[in-house]
């Protein structure tokens, strides 16, 4: 069937102009085929289940079980916080709402991504494992996408490797690139203690049937799946867009998603408005839906990601930013920010805020492909870099009466420990008969004594104040003593050898128990580390090949 979907677009494309007009024009495939086989449907309810009317009695006098909702921003910077430096064009976006759970609660303020890109960073999130531990170890892109990239992008001399020789018949489909079914997500082990489990907004963890949310432990999904993340259609008069010719990434975006979303794995429908409020609107109705019960969300919001698209009236209150797409990018963090402060007043107003842990992170750092600098300040690097500014993420835990205000925690810990933490605090067993590397970080620091991460030839490993990343393009190992040097601004290993011997055998011994990749990356790319991709190429600028 796949076949023929792709004949007919096929067939459409050559008919506008034949061979050169498909070779121009084939990255929109997907979306074409997305959109015949599950058109966008109108706007429809949603209809949240129900909990109780009142909260039912334990007849053993204990005291219910916390809720827990887990917020998750997308390609947010460090910067973009205005609590770690200042905001969005140099302070003028702020965020209090975001800033309130951090003093309201506590700021792990050495908290890691499990990987600098969002699938295998949401992957670790879910299962409480290395994701490399059973294969997800890319980003689940189609191969159309890939291809995309090899032809448009490349900085100076370097230029972006596709590996057509890495396409075989056994490569998965799209939709089958995610957590393997025999993984046991965080939602499955909370479900089993008795948790209403609910997932809102971004998943990108598999779209085949066996691989949606309501197969991994959710009861309720509202999903951007089949090729849905655009915040508002690309022609709303709501909507300020700004697209960014540099970027392959983003033609791409601009031509295959669609703004809609799915329900329990529903056909795809049109939200209402702006996808942030959207999102922040459904998760308010199921919190009242389920005051009454434990549940444990999973509030997976899409900002501020590309494609950069606010709301005209967040674009208008912010006449001071004269750059436009910073402007546009600083109206969607405002808004992230505003909605997030609604959800947590919702709490209060259902009366179960002092019994509701809330957990907010982002999948990875800012994006080098946005064009906006300073995104990761102070850090060096971007998202798709081992850097601090592409793994370094927020992590803060909001817990009225367990959780003292203003605490800050400078312990290493992450994305890894949020399954474990959020186990414990729900009573929830972890999984047994495999080896799970996350820890309840609320018992206490983790005890690992490192941390790895892993994409293809690229590598890294933080032990103690010691971090090294290892790449093969350029081949050359990095050094850093975060201690002293916490933005990787002096790298010692010509100096000190033995060291990075020392390293480099520990990240060996870690990628023996790794699992082969359940597809391959087919594409490297060139992400320089110090400017965005608009920057102009000046010889002498450091960089490193990511592999995807």
């Amino acid at each position: 069937m796949k076949k023929r979907w792709v004949a007919l677009g096929v067939l459409a494309l050559a008919g506008a102009g034949g061979y050169w007009a498909f070779e121009a024009n084939k990255y929109r495939l997907p979306g074409m085929i997305q959109d015949w086989r599950n058109p966008v449907q109108p706007n429809r309810a949603v209809a949240w289940q129900q909990g109780p009317a009142q909260v039912a009695a334990d007849p053993a006098g204990g005291k219910r079980p916390p809720n827990v909702i887990l917020i998750v921003a997308d390609d947010l910077g460090y910067n973009d916080i205005s609590l770690n430096g200042g905001g969005v064009a140099g302070g003028i976006v702020k965020t209090p709402n975001i800033d309130a759970l951090a003093r309201e609660g506590v700021n792990f303020t050495t908290a890691y991504a499990a990987n600098a890109t969002c699938s295998p960073s949401r992957a670790a999130m879910m299962t409480g494992r290395y994701p490399t531990r059973f294969g997800f170890e890319f980003t689940a892109v189609p191969v159309e996408f890939a291809e995309n990239l090899a032809h448009g992008e490349g900085v100076g001399p370097h230029r972006a490797i596709f590996h057509q020789e890495l396409i075989t018949p056994d490569i998965p489909a799209y939709p089958d690139m995610g957590v393997p079914a025999g993984e046991v997500t965080i939602a499955e082990a909370v479900k089993a203690a008795g948790y209403h489990t609910l997932h809102i907004g971004k998943w990108h963890l598999g779209e085949s049937p066996e691989l949606q949310p309501q197969s991994q432990g959710f009861d309720e999904s509202l999903a951007i799946l089949a090729g849905g993340a655009m915040f508002l259609p690309q022609d709303d008069p709501a909507s300020i867009n700004a697209k960014l010719a540099w970027d392959p990434i983003d033609r791409f975006i601009w031509a295959n998603l669609r703004h809609a979303v799915t329900f329990n794995g529903s056909k795809r429908f049109q939200p209402k408005g702006h996808m942030t409020d959207y999102f922040a609107d459904e998760a308010i109705k199921a919190i009242e839906a389920n005051k009454n019960r434990p549940f444990f969300m999973y509030l997976a919001f899409n900002a501020p990601h590309t494609p950069l698209q606010a709301t005209r009236a967040d674009y208008d209150r912010l006449p001071q930013i004269k750059d436009h797409k910073t402007r546009v990018y600083g109206a969607m963090i405002a808004q992230l920010d505003r909605r997030i402060g609604d959800v947590m007043a919702k709490l209060k107003q259902a009366g179960i805020d002092d019994n509701t842990l809330v957990i907010f992170t982002s999948d990875n750092g800012g994006a080098w492909y946005n064009g906006i600098p300073d995104l990761n300040a102070p850090f060096r690097g971007w998202k798709a870099t081992f850097f601090e500014g592409g793994i370094r993420a927020p992590l803060f835990m909001r817990w009225p009466g367990r959780i003292a205000p203003a605490t800050e925690r400078d312990d290493v810990t992450g994305h890894l420990d949020i399954f474990a933490t959020i186990a414990a605090a729900a009573g929830a067993k972890l999984p047994q008969g495999r080896t799970i590397d996350s820890e309840d970080i609320l018992a206490g620091p983790a005890k690992r004594p490192a941390m790895f991460w892993r994409s293809g030839d690229y590598r890294a490993v933080r032990a103690g104040d010691w971090k090294l990343q290892v790449t093969r393009r350029p081949e050359k190992a990095r050094l850093y003593n975060l201690a002293a040097d916490p933005t990787e601004r002096h790298d010692l290993a010509a100096t000190d050898p033995q060291r990075v011997a020392q390293l480099s055998a520990m990240i060996e011994a870690q990628n023996r128990g790794m699992a082969k990749p359940i597809w391959p990356g087919l594409i490297e790319g060139p992400v320089r580390i110090d400017v965005p991709l608009n920057a102009p190429w000046k010889d002498g600028q450091d960089y490193i090949y990511w592999t995807n």
